[in-house]
């Protein structure tokens, strides 16, 4: 069996924002070699988060609707973590949308179901932060 490590680096210059990276976790794998195994991809950041879901703009607005319903960002002060970066919000909001994905690879490729994309999704951005990509298999 073999592995490969790759980071993936973002700054997002708002606070929040998604970013499909399905494109490059596929060029990871090509990097890999590996034909048959697993992909995972996490937030190598506590306010971040890596999800798989549709490409689909509406649906992101939604994410962004719902977790601000969920967790607001303001005011800071309804948080006991909130103080010198006011980010609270933001660990809620990835808890809700999760630290990592794996998905399978088969015959190279990323083995997805119809419409599946892996994004990142910055909760506490306007600063350098970065995403694992580690693949195993044969």
């Amino acid at each position: 069996m073999k592995s490969y490590r790759k980071e993936l680096f973002f700054n997002i210059p708002e606070r929040r924002g998604i970013v499909n990276i399905t494109k490059q976790v596929q060029a990871a794998v090509n990097e890999s070699g590996i034909k048959e195994g697993l992909v995972l991809v996490n937030a190598m950041n506590i306010t971040a988060s890596v999800f798989i879901n549709d490409d689909e703009p509406g649906l992101h607005n939604d994410f962004e609707n719902w977790l601000e319903k969920l967790a607001p960002e303001q005011p800071y002060s309804q948080y006991a973590h909130n103080g010198f970066e006011n980010n609270a919000d933001a660990h809620l909001k990835r808890t809700i949308m999760g630290r990592e994905v794996v998905c399978a690879i088969t015959k190279g490729r990323l083995d997805f179901g119809t419409w599946e994309q892996i994004f990142y999704y910055e909760l506490d951005g306007k600063r350098k932060k970065h995403a694992l990509i580690k693949i195993i298999g044969e």
